[in-house]
């Protein structure tokens, strides 16, 4: 597919409410687990413990598949498959998530938010447009670890949410709250095979955060790249 005229094609006038996913969108989620991965390793080292490390390896797996199954009432579900796998008790594994995934990150998150977001964020509000958090993860305390916020956020944790992506219902949720229709939505994201098709679900328009371009998706490789540009000169 040709990202140019794709670019093109877009009626960035009709935008009324921009949508973000956030982990690998906002920050740099790469480096990021590098830098969680050193200090997991100093952490077993230096206290002997290692299965933290188990259980965050089968949690990732099982939401994986979670997320393909399109499970509902998902949470439940994760912990306890992964407690029956890891062997360890529920309470165990809902600890340790807490801990790794959404409290020992926070710090770190300003280091590797992506550099334009500030800048975007508030070139969108001067255009008069809503921005919105889409997340399969808890986002709130991200977004204020980034310095960034949001017009509304909704996360597939959420208790009328539920569900992970690709499955559009959290964007629909978004888009209702917000009173914006499909056309005057896009979702930007990283990753096409969940952002992209929970937005291709919802007849969303939307833009994916890649290095190289991708066929069928269009694409952008950082945030001062000319197509948000012009969504916000729109």
């Amino acid at each position: 597919m040709n990202s140019k005229t794709d670019h093109r094609a877009m009626n960035w006038s009709e935008i009324k409410l921009v949508v973000f996913d956030v982990d690998g969108t906002l920050y740099d989620q790469r480096r990021l687990r590098l830098c969680m991965l050193r200090e997991m390793i100093l952490f077993s080292i230096r206290n002997r413990k290692i299965k933290f490390i188990r259980i965050l390896r089968a949690y990732r797996q099982i939401r994986e598949q979670l997320g393909d199954s399109q499970q509902e009432d998902f949470e439940k579900v994760l912990i306890a498959r992964t407690s029956a796998v890891v062997g360890y008790s529920e309470n165990l594994v809902q600890a340790t998530i807490e801990e790794w995934m959404e409290r020992r990150p926070l710090r770190h998150l300003i280091r590797y938010r992506y550099a334009g977001l500030a800048e975007l964020f508030q070139n969108l509000r001067m255009q008069g447009k809503k921005i919105g958090i889409y997340s399969d993860y808890p986002a709130y305390q991200k977004l204020e670890a980034m310095n960034l916020n949001a017009e509304i956020v909704v996360c597939a944790t959420d208790k009328d949410i539920g569900v992970l992506k690709p499955h559009p219902k959290g964007l629909q949720v978004l888009m209702e709250r917000v009173g914006a229709n499909p056309a005057e939505t896009i979702l930007i994201g990283d990753r096409p095979e969940r952002d992209g098709l929970a937005a291709r679900a919802a007849n969303v328009q939307s833009l994916i955060l890649s290095r190289k371009p991708m066929d069928g998706w269009r694409t952008f490789s950082r945030y001062e790249d000319p197509i948000l540009f012009n969504l916000c000169s729109a």
